[in-house]
């Protein structure tokens, strides 16, 4: 097939600063890609690349220079490249949903229960770091709004003081009444790990992610052999484009878990990959979205509904923005809808 790509960058501002492990967020730069073709005149085909600064593997200073490269590829060919831009996630992400789209010819990109309105995806409620207050706030707001799962960012204000607001849930709500995830970031250190695991899972904590920093995979499958608290791993899983290497990593580390972001760890069909490993091992997973506009969130939902995944899944973050792009997308209690 025929294909002409437009590059269309955009500059997103977040309606409150967004606090994360690598720094604080106000402004999020992505790429949209408008495809189109004559075998389909009527039809535009819509993706979004957006790569994390200091995260993503592919965020790198010629970032759209490898962008441009990609759409002239695809271009050429009429197809893509998927072996080639293994080291470009966020670009196969955008390339691979923008086709979808065209393909579609709906926001709709699959046909599930989800994409015909008929239910909802589970999600987790996202309390952002902050101060003690701060988060105190967030997290009775997520309570009040009625949802489930709730998920906190760890590593900023102080292990004491984040305990006590796990406390302060737990005092209200059992752990059959809401589940509790927590992200680390990486901010434990080998040392000091273990022992604060242990400290967390007094708390009839989910899971745990990311306890220690990437990279270290020995001390990391320790802590997954011995932790009481279930792991799942996040930034671990970046930059590991290869099937052998993600086989090779899961068999190394064991964990319980792994969180799973298109625009990060391979796009779709890396994201299928993982999936498949990890299945075959029987280690958990969800899916999560990496501060996409709402472009990105609904493929992301979209693809996600494709699996029978109960577990709640990390699509809450399309209303950071006050410039998002509209899509039928609405959040009802702790469930994440299409309207289309």
């Amino acid at each position: 097939m025929r294909y002409q790509i437009e590059i269309i960058p955009r500059l997103l501002h977040f309606k409150q600063p967004a606090g994360t492990s690598r720094g604080i967020y106000t402004t999020r730069q992505v790429w949209y890609l408008h495809v189109t073709s004559p075998d389909h005149p009527h039809r535009i085909g819509i993706g979004e690349c957006a790569p994390l600064p200091d995260l993503s593997c592919d965020a790198l200073p010629d970032y759209e220079q490898h962008l441009r490269a990609a759409c002239r590829t695809v271009e050429e060919q009429g197809l893509i490249d998927r072996d080639a831009l293994r080291p470009f996630p966020s670009i196969l992400f955008g390339l691979e949903t923008a086709l979808r789209h065209l393909q579609t010819g709906s926001w709709a990109l699959w046909n599930t229960a989800f994409s015909r309105g008929e239910c909802g995806i589970p999600i987790n409620g996202l309390i952002w770091m902050g101060d003690y207050r701060e988060m105190l706030t967030r997290i009775e707001q997520k309570m009040e709004a009625g949802y489930r799962c709730i998920k906190l960012k760890i590593g900023a204000i102080g292990f004491d003081d984040e305990l006590t607001l796990l406390r302060h849930i737990r005092t209200r709500f059992s752990a059959s009444e809401v589940e509790l995830r927590v992200d680390a970031n990486g901010a434990f250190s080998p040392l000091d790990a273990m022992d604060k695991l242990k400290r967390l899972a007094e708390l009839d904590l989910h899971s745990i992610e990311q306890p220690i920093r990437a990279g270290q995979w020995e001390e990391m499958a320790r802590l997954a052999a011995d932790s009481p608290l279930p792991i799942a791993l996040d930034e671990e899983l970046i930059g590991v484009n290869l099937p052998d290497e993600k086989r090779r990593l899961l068999d190394t580390i064991c964990p319980q878990y792994i969180i799973l972001k298109p625009s990060l760890h391979g796009g779709i069909s890396g994201g299928k990959e993982w999936i498949e490993e990890a299945d075959r091992r029987k280690i958990g997973w969800w899916i999560t979205s990496a501060l996409e506009s709402n472009i990105g969130l609904n493929a992301i939902a979209q693809w996600c509904a494709t699996y029978d995944n109960p577990l709640p899944q990390g699509l809450g973050t399309g209303l950071l923005f006050s410039d998002n792009v509209e899509i039928p997308l609405e959040i009802r209690k702790d469930c994440l809808w299409y309207k289309g």
